[in-house]
């Protein structure tokens, strides 16, 4: 699968991980139970079919949707380690 879709999915994984736990602290979820149970079985299906050719990919959707917050810091943490500028080499000689 393409590494951009890939992100994409998965940071969309995510964001509907986070409303549903976020309604669930506020005590809504109970209001919108049957559609979170669909949605979380059509995810089932799509993560399965995902899993025959991409485990990993399957394995990072799952984490996302169940554990949204984790996900989202993990990849802030990958996201911060690319745009971080290397250092510079160290000088072999002390002189230089």
């Amino acid at each position: 699968m393409d590494e951009d879709l890939a992100k994409q999915l998965i940071a969309f994984v995510e964001k509907v991980g986070l409303l549903r736990r976020d309604m669930q602290r506020r005590k809504e979820l109970d209001k919108y139970e049957a559609r979170f149970a669909r949605i979380d079985q059509k995810f089932t299906d799509l993560a399965e079919l995902i899993a025959r050719d991409h485990p990993e990919l399957e394995k990072a959707l799952r984490t996302a949707w169940q554990m949204p917050a984790r996900s989202l810091a993990f990849r802030n943490a990958d996201h911060q380690k690319e745009t971080k500028e290397p250092d510079p080499p160290a000088s072999a000689d002390p002189e230089d």
